[in-house]
């Protein structure tokens, strides 16, 4: 069976916009046919959607467009799955290095302003108008 989809249907069912999905056609990670008599009707394939539907998982994991594509075009392969696991694996661990790393930024920030949170609620039940450090700092600069 050979099923066929429209932008239209491919952007309501996905929930993004048929921009998008021509953005990702201009990328490289689709390939619709083209139908009609000038060929401006796109016709997206059961692959096509399938690609889609992982751009947006890739996506949402953060990976680049070009991770993606590249992850595509190896899944697609029919040689071999070991480079295809060793490239997936490699791409998984260095965007989950690079949250690890996001996230102990997130959290030293969070220490921070627990505790300017901490000094200003100290510095307003104690009935004084300025926390020294904070404000006194931002109008010598």
């Amino acid at each position: 069976m050979n099923t066929q989809y429209t932008i239209t249907e491919l952007a309501r069912e996905f929930d993004v916009t048929p921009r998008a999905i021509r953005f990702y056609e201009n990328q490289g990670l689709l390939s619709p046919s083209r139908e009609g008599s000038s060929g401006l009707r796109r016709v997206y394939s059961g692959r096509d959607r399938t690609r889609l539907k992982l751009t947006l998982r890739g996506k949402r994991l953060g990976f680049t467009l070009s991770e993606i594509r590249d992850l595509l075009d190896l899944y697609e392969s029919p040689t071999d799955t070991t480079p295809q696991l060793h490239a997936f694996l490699a791409t998984v661990t260095r965007h989950r290095e690079v949250l690890e790393r996001q996230l102990e930024d997130l959290n030293a920030t969070l220490e921070d302003l627990a505790q300017y949170e901490a000094q200003a609620r100290t510095l307003l039940e104690s009935g004084k108008r300025e926390p020294q450090g904070l404000v006194s700092d931002a109008r010598s600069t």
